[in-house]
């Protein structure tokens, strides 16, 4: 397996750029992109259930078009969730389908959606209670020896999940949702078992899902900005990019995954590498969180 992928430091969202956000064109698409490579940052995030198994074939088509763009990004991509969707008539209820047999199916559709030959990254999206990992690690080794995946992970997955998987065929990465709204990876050893494994940690929702900047009645969101506000006058930064320098200080790497489908928030976005908050700092901020001095 391809274990020496190296991703941007701002992995690219793209869950809302279609029909569940901003309904992009395909032009604009184009020009998201472009523009993202312009600030050095070539990892777009995917997953086969994206509007409605629709996105994919939204970025794809910019990649049909520009061909010279399959040497410039890095694509991740997410199976297993069966979502009831007029686009899957076949689903009946909303399920999770971890098996061989969908694993083979859902990558040679993503390969076609998205006009690629090779998935950089490919994770298994949820924990599926039926999972076989003898069953998907020879779906793995399959793909990778056909050369349509390089390398493999897994989103939203506990440390025991991970290791049954880990043990069978090498992760890359469990992409978590991380933020200072969301603290359970620091606690419950995922954090740690990456550090251990030596992977980069990617972090969904690192905003928790935006509320952090408007929520005016959520105690720990105005604890935060409080507590973040003499920080911004001093490292002339926007609230942006205090939460993503907060989760760039952590020593397992955590890898932003942004879902803005704005240039300019990206721009923004994609600044907070170069700030470096201290440990007290740093604290500050965990405690604004839990509303308590650390023990």
């Amino acid at each position: 397996m391809d274990n020496q992928i190296t991703f941007s430091p701002l992995i690219i969202g793209t869950m809302r750029w279609g029909v569940w956000g901003a309904k992009l064109e395909t032009s604009e698409v184009e020009q998201l992109i472009d523009h993202c490579l312009d600030l050095g940052l070539r990892d777009f995030d995917h997953a086969d259930i994206y509007g409605h198994y629709t996105e994919e074939e939204n970025f794809g088509r910019v990649i049909k078009r520009r061909p010279d763009l399959k040497s410039k990004i890095q694509i991740t991509t997410k199976y297993g969730i069966k979502m009831i969707t007029e686009n899957r008539p076949s689903h009946q209820i909303k399920s999770y389908n971890s098996s061989k047999e969908h694993l083979l199916l859902s990558v040679d559709n993503s390969l076609r959606a998205l006009g690629v030959d090779q998935i950089d990254v490919l994770l298994l999206h949820r924990p599926d209670l039926l999972m076989n990992p003898h069953d998907i690690a020879e779906g793995y080794e399959q793909l990778h020896q056909a050369g349509k995946v390089r390398s493999f992970g897994v989103s939203n997955f506990t440390t025991h999940q991970f290791d049954l998987l880990n043990d069978l065929i090498p992760l890359i990465t469990n992409q978590l949702e991380i933020s200072l709204l969301h603290l359970d990876a620091f606690q419950d050893g995922t954090l740690t078992q990456c550090q251990r494994s030596k992977i980069s940690p990617t972090a969904w929702s690192p905003f928790g899902g935006g509320r952090i900047f408007t929520d005016r009645e959520d105690e720990q969101s105005i604890r935060i900005r409080k507590a973040a506000q003499p920080l911004m006058e001093k490292y002339d930064a926007t609230l942006d990019q205090i939460l993503l320098a907060w989760l760039y200080k952590h020593p397992a790497g955590i890898i932003p995954v942004l879902g803005s489908s704005k240039p300019e928030r990206i721009t923004v976005a994609a600044q907070a590498q170069y700030m470096a908050l201290s440990h007290q700092e740093w604290y500050k901020l965990w405690e604004a969180s839990v509303g308590q001095e650390v023990p």
